[in-house]
């Protein structure tokens, strides 16, 4: 039952038990014509969530079984790496919209912009009943209805393709979605591979359950921002820096947050060419090149630069996994009568230490002391943990950089943990539920005991590789 085909099979019956239970459980549309994702009734709906609650804790516990019998060298388990990946994500790509409703948003997003309201300007409460992308608006999270996009024009201009093929209904519209996210995960999958990761690198990044019901489940477009921000850095180590750029540029202008991987990119270039000269064309010229592929990108998509605007919207809505806003917001009760102002300044000084440990990293990467690629993980989780916004699935960001250069490391087993405890965090329904924080410490708890005990005893082992693109892997004893 445990052997590498066991868990192959297990893997998949897990997922698939996602996929049906997200039938009556899952993020459904306020209003679907079809009636194929209509409500069911209480019963249906209870029974449905626990049906995808045991499939996706019988999906956990195979993945980190899975993640055992790689790094003790199992060769079947080596070779079915990505036999594996296509049998747990094929039940997931005829789902419903699962653990989130952005996809509705996206959706919506597309609309606007064909029908010509401002994207940037108002959310999707703006389209009328009669528009396109209507029933998706009304599906809208209530924090999101009134939000401006804080996406790039880049990913616009893929909702808005979407929307125009499927006339904006809503069932083929998401799948239309989901076709995104597949690609976005075949992007992955060649990035990783392209820097050096084998298949426990890609069991980390591609088979985490955390990408698979977020990305292929949720469709949230940092899946694609990942994949062009990842392939980029691969361009990069091949010392095809520019048309890397190119690529961390259109990723930016999927979400903004790729734009760290322009200074690890520089710290490349800066250690290949030497130098005073090398490093000013470091610092310098990455930014240039996406800063040129994002002007471009957005002249053309004809949206305009009121992403620029936009990117802080999202840190208005408070999410119990920031800490500096749940400390921010704690101070500020105690501290005055209106909290806002103080949960401010410590949601600012929490950026602040975030740029100043990226920095810190960078400095490393350029003195030979850590890899840039590994550098540019940390940077991201830092990014990540430091934001005044955070969900479950941005651990993302940093976990699949990691994974490619890292997997079996001290760091990369405590990322799996995390990823593993994270996918609790969220219901099947989108909602944020307090029995999910419970069982997500639960699980980062038992994760850490059993990290302790050194589950991965036979993994790979070397040194620290501070060469460009090289690995930094040190395995648990």
């Amino acid at each position: 039952m445990w052997s590498a085909s066991g868990c192959r099979w297990l893997g998949a019956v897990g997922a698939l038990a996602v996929a049906v239970g997200g039938y009556t459980a899952g993020t459904l549309p306020v209003r679907e014509p079809w009636g194929v994702w209509a409500p069911r009734g209480f019963a249906p709906t209870v029974a449905g969530a626990l049906l995808a609650y045991l499939g996706l804790t019988l999906l956990v516990v195979v993945w980190l079984r899975y993640g055992v019998l790689l790094a003790r060298g199992m060769r079947d388990a080596r070779d079915g790496v990505l036999g594996t990946l296509a049998w747990w994500t094929a039940p997931l790509v005829l789902a419903p919209p699962l653990y989130s409703a952005d996809v509705y948003s996206y959706i919506a997003q597309g609309a606007m912009v064909l029908e010509g309201h401002d994207v940037y300007g108002g959310g999707p409460s703006v389209l009328g009943p009669g528009e396109l992308g209507a029933d998706a608006a009304a599906s809208v999270g209530g924090h999101w209805t009134d939000t401006p996009a804080p996406y790039g024009p880049v990913f616009l201009v893929l909702a808005q393709a979407v929307v125009k093929v499927t006339g904006g209904e809503i069932v083929p519209a998401v799948f239309g979605m989901r076709l995104i996210a597949l690609g976005a995960l075949a992007l992955i999958v060649w990035a990783v591979r392209g820097l050096g990761g084998g298949s426990g690198a890609l069991w980390l990044a591609a088979l985490n359950p955390l990408l698979l019901i977020h990305v292929v489940g949720g469709m949230h477009n940092d899946g694609l921002m990942i994949g062009l921000m990842l392939s980029g850095v691969v361009l990069a180590v091949r010392g095809r820096w520019v048309l890397g750029c190119v690529l961390v540029g259109l990723a930016m202008m999927i979400k903004s947050p790729a734009a760290v991987a322009l200074l690890f990119i520089g710290v490349m270039v800066a250690r290949r060419d030497g130098g005073l000269r090398g490093v000013v064309k470091g610092l310098v010229l990455p930014g240039l090149v996406a800063g040129a592929v994002a002007a471009g990108a957005t002249v053309v998509a004809g949206t305009g630069f009121g992403w620029l605007r936009t990117q802080g919207v999202a840190g208005a809505i408070h999410t119990a996994l920031s800490v500096t806003s749940d400390v921010g917001l704690g101070l500020g009760l105690l501290l005055a009568d209106d909290p806002d102002p103080v949960k401010g300044v410590v949601q600012k000084l929490g950026l602040l230490a975030a740029v100043m440990i990226i920095l810190a990293l960078a400095w490393r990467a350029w003195k030979g002391r850590i890899d840039p690629v590994l550098g540019l993980g940390l940077s991201l989780l830092a990014l990540v943990v430091l934001s005044p916004m955070v969900q479950p699935w941005y651990a993302l960001w940093g976990v699949c950089v990691v994974a490619a250069v890292a997997w079996s490391s001290r760091a990369g087993q405590l990322l799996a943990v995390l990823s593993a405890a994270l996918v609790y965090e969220t219901a099947p329904s989108g909602s944020t539920p307090w029995y999910g924080f419970v069982v997500t410490g639960i699980v980062l708890a038992l994760g850490l005991v059993w990290v302790r005990r050194g589950p991965c005893p036979t993994g790979p082992r070397s040194g620290t590789a501070p060469t460009v693109g090289g690995h930094l892997e040190r395995t648990l004893p």
